[in-house]
């Protein structure tokens, strides 16, 4: 073929390729069509069409069988005024996408018919802070969105508090409310990063403040030095999307379990003792879901289940358990993969092994059977204390 320049190829494209208008590219899109604004990440700052899928031309052919493995599909691609758009069409066709449409004029039309447009949540910050996780197609502008308007309860900034904390104001999560009545002890640091030596004697909420500050200022980070209790557990969980369960003790964990079941609060719990430790996610929103107590339905004694300053623990392990916390709660917030829902991650750090266990829903369990009449909060604090 004769050599074109820039025009002559555009002009070539146009002849293979069918342009649409935005109008006629939101009627499509209405009926199933798929469509792709194909602008770099800081382009769509300032707004992209309703329900686009934003996916820069320079990763379109690296990523788009992630977004629409479907090659029968509609797929409507936009850019800025309607260029790289004939561009991406045409390497789309390459590989196989046989229903491809560009659409005329991009966005600069699309807007200016006044066609429906989501204004984008991201400055110049926001697009270079995020930028690796932006590039994800199952996070995108519209993920990083949802992140940030996202509330998340953490019970306890101490070993799996820190390590889930941090990398959620990194990802971006809009608001954290720590709840832990403890100081930092120089024994914590050895396992909860979020500490520093000179905080030593600060309560730990205000020092995990400082660093989650300091790693990221667009979180507000709330604060509540209090120890949970009857009397206040739906004031300091209520209003919030989720709660990471980072208790170590068990009248905790039950009141969280409880109020999870009140609130529909998803719980991600997880748990370490010496090498071991176990993540799983208790959604009362599914039907399918178990609840804590279908896992635990009675305390253990004290002698049966100690803490870690009476059992000891390896300091990585937190760290490992609390990532996994974290990594749940973002999968929940964005609605993506599969959630530890029903199912019990155990992982032994001497033998380096994950193991899942099925955990169904049980029919019978005093937390969540159908026949489960609440008693109130104090009834759960009482049977704490009394066990063993």
């Amino acid at each position: 073929m004769t050599s074109l320049n820039r025009d002559g190829w555009l002009e070539f494209l146009r002849a293979s390729i069918p342009e649409i208008s935005p109008a006629e590219a939101l009627a499509r899109q209405a009926q199933g069509g798929l469509l792709i604004d194909v602008r770099e990440d800081g382009e769509r700052a300032s707004g992209t069409p309703m329900g686009a899928v934003g996916l820069s031309r320079g990763f379109l052919e690296l990523r788009i069988e992630q977004v629409e493995a479907d090659r029968q599909r509609t797929i409507l691609v936009l850019c800025g005024s309607g260029q790289r758009s004939l561009l991406a069409s045409e390497a789309l066709q390459r590989m196989g996408y046989s229903q491809v449409a560009s659409v005329s004029g991009g966005f600069q039309r699309w807007k200016a018919e006044g066609l429906p447009i989501a204004l984008g949540a991201l400055d110049g910050d926001a697009a270079e802070r995020y930028a690796r996780q932006l590039q994800l197609p199952q996070v995108g502008e519209a993920g990083q969105a949802k992140l940030s308007s996202a509330r998340v309860a953490l019970l306890g900034a101490g070993g799996l508090g820190a390590p889930a904390a941090l990398y959620l104001a990194a990802a971006g999560v809009g608001q954290l409310t720590l709840i832990d009545d403890d100081r930092v002890e120089r024994s914590n640091l050895h396992r909860q990063v979020i500490h520093a030596d000179a905080r030593v004697g600060m309560h730990k909420t205000e020092s995990a403040r400082i660093a989650l500050a300091a790693l990221n200022p667009r979180v507000q980070v709330d604060i509540r030095n209090e120890r949970l209790q009857a009397d206040n557990v739906e004031r300091l969980l209520g209003g919030h999307d989720l709660v990471i369960d980072g208790a170590d003790n068990f009248p905790a964990r039950y009141l969280v379990a409880a109020a999870s079941q009140r609130l529909k609060l998803p719980m991600i719990y997880g748990a370490v003792e010496r090498f071991t430790g176990q993540a799983s996610v208790f959604d009362p929103r599914r039907a399918d879901s178990p609840c804590y107590r279908c896992l635990f339905p009675e305390p253990p004694s004290a002698a049966e289940a100690p803490n870690c300053s009476e059992a000891g623990v390896l300091g990585v392990l937190p760290g490992i358990v609390g990532l996994l916390q974290a990594t749940e709660a973002l999968k929940l917030i964005l609605g993506i993969g599969e959630p530890l829902v029903g199912r019990l991650l155990a992982f032994d750090a001497l033998a380096m092994r994950f193991r899942e266990t099925r955990l169904p829903r049980d029919p019978g369990c005093p937390g969540c059977g159908s026949h489960v009449t609440f008693g109130g909060y104090q009834d759960i604090a009482e049977l704490c204390a009394s066990a063993g």
